[in-house]
């Protein structure tokens, strides 16, 4: 019989894949009791590692879907990095780049500073825009249209139809979640139009999120997985995990 550490690391394992596990499913996978499970969920709660739930748990409200643009910033901005780093190989001379608004595109747009290949980049974020201004092999297109303040970003349909006017070589998708039942959602209501005509008309469409986003849920679906090619991620992905993702239509590096 498996101890409770590794059954505890087996109920992460699946909140990872999916957004919320069922007592009884993990009954089964784990060959333990109803009553087994419960416990361990309720000692995984006063740890801090799941929020428990009628039948089931799932991971705790992530701090990103609720703190202000600034304070999303700082948190896993190391893990940000290491995924955005991943993205610079994919950028090409002569490439039009779409980049949409969000604290990990911010953190690219730092990254893309290093660049020599001459890019052409659209992008409604006005905090990565500020930045890619500096590197003059970058030209840069900015997308207006109706303030975001808190998001550092424009959005509307004034924004829609300024991007609609191209079909990029490649988009770089900052997104708040993913899982492998729901696909991509978010909760930046007005932000998910901008990620669906981006996705749609894109020869290339790859995600860059930090791990801490997997096995999350945010409020509304952005996109399928079979819309995004590719998503980056940092090294904190288990090769395991990767795995079983892929199974689902994911590609993970």
């Amino acid at each position: 019989m498996m101890l409770y550490n590794e059954r505890a690391e087996f109920i992460l394992q699946q909140l990872q894949l999916q957004s919320a596990v069922k007592v009884n499913d993990l009954s089964q996978l784990l060959r333990v009791s109803v009553d087994t499970v419960r416990r361990d969920l309720k000692a995984m709660e006063q740890q801090g590692l799941v929020k428990c739930l009628r039948g089931g748990a799932c991971l705790p409200e992530s701090l990103v879907s609720s703190a202000n643009f600034k304070g999303r910033e700082v948190i896993n901005s190391e893990q940000k990095r290491q995924a955005a780093r991943k993205a610079l190989p994919l950028m090409q001379e002569g490439d039009i780049i779409a980049i949409n608004s969000g604290t990990t595109n911010t953190i690219l747009a730092q990254e893309m500073l290093a660049i020599s290949a001459r890019i052409t980049v659209l992008t409604n974020n006005f905090a990565a825009a500020g930045i890619l201004m500096q590197n003059p092999a970058i030209r840069l297109v900015f997308i207006g249209g109706r303030l975001d303040p808190l998001e550092q970003s424009t959005y509307g349909a004034a924004c829609e139809a300024a991007f609609s006017q191209y079909f990029p070589d490649k988009c770089f998708l900052s997104i708040n979640a993913v899982n492998y039942q729901d696909g991509y959602t978010d909760f930046r209501l007005d932000e998910i139009p901008v990620i669906q005509q981006l996705a749609a008309a894109s020869r290339q469409v790859i995600a860059v999120m930090d791990s801490s986003k997997l096995g999350k849920c945010s409020k509304r679906k952005a996109l399928a997985p079979e819309q995004v090619d590719l998503l980056l991620m940092d090294d904190a992905v288990t090769e395991e995990i990767r795995a079983k993702y892929a199974e689902k239509g994911f590609r993970i590096e």
